[in-house]
């Protein structure tokens, strides 16, 4: 998900000294190095290929722990859901700043059935791969009579 733009206090101006200090934070955070978001570039990649009998997924997922990861099938959809969160903890009683940060993201992948327990994952130097087995193909054409 998106994160929290910080409050540019720069449209507010005071005469304070403490303005400065808010404007080296707000200028840091409305800098180009932080382009413009898209949900494209906020998720992570994937690659799927068709091996014929089974599909293989690979996931690019840097700094993922397992117990950070969720993958669920379900209508005919491989859901790899992320849930993290991260906490910088100081011990210090007056702070100025403070961070957290809480990541979700969600890639859904339509892959029709598949066989289900027999599904493989294995998350492995920040690249979760996946090899999911088809189910048979049932014939899904039908020729009706017409009267």
């Amino acid at each position: 998900m998106l994160g929290l733009t910080p409050f540019n206090r720069s449209a507010v101006r005071r005469s304070d000294e403490k303005d400065d200090f808010f404007d080296m934070i707000d200028e840091f955070f409305n800098n180009s190095f932080y382009p413009n978001r898209n949900l494209r570039q906020d998720t992570f990649k994937i690659d799927v290929k068709d091996e014929g009998d089974f599909y293989t997924v690979e996931a690019d997922l840097p700094g993922i722990k397992n117990e950070e990861v969720e993958l669920n099938y379900q209508d005919g959809q491989l859901l790899i859901s992320i849930n993290r969160k991260e906490e910088k903890k100081e011990e210090k009683n007056n702070y100025i700043h403070r961070e957290r940060k809480l990541t979700s993201m969600r890639r859904a992948i339509n892959l029709g059935d598949l066989v289900t327990d027999q599904i493989e994952a294995e998350l492995k130097d920040g690249i979760l791969n996946i090899k999911a087995p088809k189910a048979a193909q049932i014939e899904q054409k039908t020729r009706i009579q017409i009267k």
